[in-house]
């Protein structure tokens, strides 16, 4: 089978479907579960309404950026497994930026390169990369994360010397942007041109006190970006 054969293959959809089904099935015993034992604490169905409206606005909104999302991760690993990763545990940037260094340690340019090129050898160690790192996230959240938070709680409180510490720890989570810039002009232009987006979109949340503009930051960033990246390439010549 080919490369886009495999992850677009009916095997993969079916499963992918089985296992979304069973996390939807289990979102809605929570959430039947939850509305009982409110009504059991007193809580009017009125109020019950208006919390369930608002929780499905502020869930629905965000989630435009995860569709497309979806729309660009898909063009390099199929519509299922891209479906299945950021339907359950995952981020874009995370899913690309695995993907990608996969390709990269295999000798592709990019996950892109790897995906025209069509080589299938490589579909079952992209999806192990992507699911194994990200499990690793989640162990260590499961048995470290209490310690953590209250380190972090007291180095806070240390003065200067401790919030640079903690600045230190949220900047090495952008030990991708470095990775990425070092692609080529483009690169550094598209992730400028975000950034700016991202900035605008705060000014006017708040200036105008639109805070729905918040909800939208990460949609308008992934749209416009992308769609500058093309202006990008053709003034480049990349």
């Amino acid at each position: 089978m080919t490369y886009f054969g495999i992850f677009n293959s009916p095997l993969l959809y079916g499963l992918v479907i089985v296992a979304i089904a069973f996390i939807f099935i289990y979102s809605l015993i929570t959430f039947v579960t939850a509305y009982k034992h409110a009504q059991e604490l007193g809580y009017k169905k009125e109020e019950l309404k208006e919390i369930t409206r608002g929780a499905l606005v502020f869930t629905i909104v965000p989630s435009i950026s995860i569709v497309i999302g979806l729309i660009t991760l898909s063009a390099v690993i199929g519509v299922p497994w891209s479906w299945f990763r950021l339907s359950v545990v995952g981020a874009v940037t995370y899913e690309l930026m695995a993907a990608d260094m996969t390709a990269t340690g295999a000798g592709y340019d990019s996950i892109g390169a790897l995906a025209q090129t069509g080589d299938p050898s490589l579909v079952a160690t992209i999806m192990f990369v992507m699911s194994f790192c990200i499990v690793c996230g989640i162990l260590c959240t499961l048995f470290f994360n209490k310690g953590f938070n209250g380190a972090i709680s007291k180095m806070s409180k240390t003065g200067p010397v401790g919030a640079l510490i903690v600045s230190s720890l949220l900047l090495a989570l952008t030990v991708n942007i470095p990775l990425q810039v070092s692609k080529g002009p483009v690169y550094i232009a598209t992730m400028i041109t975000s950034a700016v987006i991202s900035l605008i979109c705060r000014v006017l949340a708040k200036k105008t006190g639109q805070k729905w503009l918040s909800n939208f930051e990460m949609a308008l960033c992934l749209i416009l970006g992308m769609a500058s990246s093309l202006v990008w390439v053709k003034v480049f010549g990349a």
